[in-house]
């Protein structure tokens, strides 16, 4: 969205879309800088708007990073949902896996990863962080439980699921530093089978 059809907006709407534009530019910059060179004045000027403008949003660094990893994360579970409009009914598991596995190789997980460790040292951050990746969590276990159609009431089934999603986080990890797919995709193929097994 180009800044004259942002003009042509009525208030609400420049505000809704001032608001996104800021939450998409901190994800970015938290992806490509880290948080030590993701300041408000960084994170403004790559949206396009006045300092002032973000702070109008975002009053602190903190609320900035925080909402921005949080809207980011929420557009993931969507799109997640949206793979396998049918749920579990229409899922193959190789499938899901792969597309679990896959919402940590992307800029979003980099950006979080930035987030996590700073949160680790900065006393305001640490709190939040650590209530808004409850929350993340929560979610994708949630998704991940029904697209596989997993049966939590059975033992061992919630603690599948949570590895899985564990595994995915590290495969994540790895990919930070090389382009880690052709490893990547034995490993999706192998948890698909043992979730078979596992999952019935």
């Amino acid at each position: 969205m180009d800044m004259t059809t942002v003009d042509r907006l009525p208030k609400q709407d420049r505000s809704r879309a001032t608001r996104q534009r800021l939450l998409e530019a901190a994800v970015a910059c938290l992806a490509e800088h880290g948080w030590a060179g993701s300041t408000v004045a960084v994170v403004a000027e790559r949206a396009g708007v006045s300092r002032g403008a973000a702070q109008h949003h975002f009053p602190t660094r903190e609320d900035l990073f925080t909402a921005a990893v949080e809207y980011v994360a929420e557009e993931r579970s969507q799109a997640l949902r949206a793979l396998f409009p049918e749920g579990a009914q229409g899922a193959d598991r190789r499938a899901v896996v792969a597309a679990l596995v896959d919402l940590y190789t992307g800029p979003l997980f980099r950006a979080a990863l930035h987030l996590w460790v700073a949160a680790s040292n900065e006393e305001q951050l640490g709190p939040r962080v650590t209530e808004l990746e409850a929350r993340v969590g929560r979610e994708t276990h949630r998704i991940a439980v029904d697209l596989l159609a997993a049966d939590e009431t059975r033992p061992g089934v919630r603690e599948t699921v949570q590895g899985l999603l564990d595994m995915a986080r590290g495969l994540g990890l790895a990919n930070l530093l090389t382009d880690d797919r052709a490893r990547r995709e034995r490993v999706v193929s192998q948890w698909a089978d043992l979730l078979d097994t596992a999952l019935g």
